[in-house]
């Protein structure tokens, strides 16, 4: 009986406090901040040495030193990650664990 308390117990933790959701953002947020960063770091930098000249790590670069598959590689995975969280999600019915007690 105790054990059966204290699922339920936990359960309704994680419905009242939205742990599920915020367990969710914390896994897409780290997947999202390595798109960013790619996106900064091969595509908005080598763009900017290559308009305004010699920047900082950027001198040598030139047009086709673009690295767009690095970045593509990064959407990929995020896509990736952001499916299989999702199916997850589903497969083991943890929408309705944010539901609030009311519905």
């Amino acid at each position: 009986m105790e054990n059966s308390s204290a699922k339920s117990g936990f359960i309704a933790f994680i419905r009242e406090q939205g742990v599920v959701g915020l367990a969710i953002a914390f896994i897409l947020g780290g997947a999202i901040q390595k798109v960013i960063s790619s996106l900064v770091a091969d595509l908005v930098q080598p763009a900017v040495g290559l308009i305004f000249g010699s920047t900082s790590g950027l001198a040598s670069l030139h047009v086709g030193s673009l690295m767009y598959g690095r970045f593509l590689s990064n959407v990929i995975d995020f896509v990736i990650i952001a499916g299989i969280v999702y199916l997850l999600f589903k497969r083991f019915g943890l929408e309705r664990l944010d539901l609030t007690k009311n519905t």
